[in-house]
């Protein structure tokens, strides 16, 4: 099968025509994709920072959409045929990718096969974390940084949908523009405010991709009883952290990532799909929440999606097409 690898020597990215086409373990379904995700966690990967599981192959991509070609054993509730979306641990990059029968996902209502790509990661990482872990509830303030940001645009739609007032950074007008059409009601541009200064003790729940850069900055924004979840470290892993300020406002921080959860139990990747396609599916299927996605481009693009992903310009999501033969 075709498959985008990266060359060892340079980190450059190259399509390979013969590489191993996976099988499905029991439990597991092999998709033919039609389009993956671009990931910023896939630009870690390619610079060594974030490398896979155990066991998980080396091609990059964590969330597909396409056709299931073949059906594990013990698998049960699905067909050869069946178009879905996933999230997997990687293998998005290729024609064929195996997937856990617990991480698949209906192709929404309204949504095309393509398109449903960019959904399965940014859903399962904002439900999870917004939700799930910090418990957002309709009348609090939920504040984004990288509100332009796949996670951020898909973020935004969440918490308005679940009644929470959003605030959100950005680093350009542009992405101030389309955060406010998503319906974030406070939109700061970080390179002119002061986050912190802006929503002092105004945030019940911040979800944050900058770590040690934001830390300070982020303790003064919590409102009493406040949550922090940091899901990235753009900004550096070391931090100085007001002890004092997070006792006296009883807040929590929270770190937390998705990749390396089990497959199974609690906590689990399926335990949050199925959270997923239970709570928050019926807001996709209504188009209340829908993909936002910049570019869709060919196999052969991977290298320049995911520059894009990474300028200053990307707004939501960039896809490879598996299908098409560039």
């Amino acid at each position: 099968m075709r498959a985008v690898v990266v060359d060892d020597a340079s980190a450059d990215l190259r399509v390979v025509d013969d590489f191993p086409t996976p099988r499905p373990a029991p439990g597991e379904v092999l998709v033919k994709v039609a389009a993956a995700g671009i990931n910023r966690a896939d630009l870690m990967q390619r610079q060594g920072l974030y490398p896979p599981p155990p066991g998980i192959t080396d091609v990059m991509g964590m969330e597909i959409s396409g056709t299931i070609a073949a059906v594990g054993e013990g698998v049960a509730g699905y067909d050869i045929g069946d178009q879905v979306c996933a999230l997997i641990a990687g293998g998005g990059y290729a024609e064929y990718a195996v997937v856990p029968a617990t991480q698949l996902l209906p192709v929404p209502e309204g949504v095309s096969l393509v398109d449903a790509a960019a959904l399965p990661e940014v859903a399962v990482t904002v439900w999870s974390t917004i939700v799930m872990d910090a418990g957002l509830t309709a009348g609090e303030t939920l504040l984004i940084h990288g509100g332009g940001s796949g996670i951020g645009t898909h973020a935004i739609q969440v918490a308005k949908a679940l009644g929470a007032k959003v605030a959100v950074t950005v680093g350009s007008e542009l992405k101030a523009e389309r955060c406010r059409q998503l319906g974030a009601d406070i939109v700061i541009n970080y390179r002119e405010q002061d986050f912190a200064a802006e929503l002092a003790d105004q945030a019940d729940v911040i979800l944050d991709i900058m770590a040690a850069q934001y830390l300070p900055g982020n303790v003064a924004a919590l409102a009493t009883g406040g949550r922090l979840v940091i899901i990235g470290m753009q900004g550096g892993l070391v931090g100085e952290l007001n002890i004092a300020t997070l006792i006296a406002k009883r807040a929590r921080v929270i770190g937390l990532n998705v990749r390396n959860r089990p497959i199974a139990g609690p906590g689990s990747k399926a335990e949050i799909v199925a959270a997923v396609a239970k709570d928050e599916w019926p807001l996709v299927n209504a188009g209340t929440v829908a993909p936002i996605i910049s570019a869709r481009l060919p196999i052969g693009d991977a290298a320049r999606g995911q520059e894009m992903l990474n300028s200053a310009d990307s707004i939501g999501k960039v896809l490879l097409l598996l299908d098409d033969k560039g």
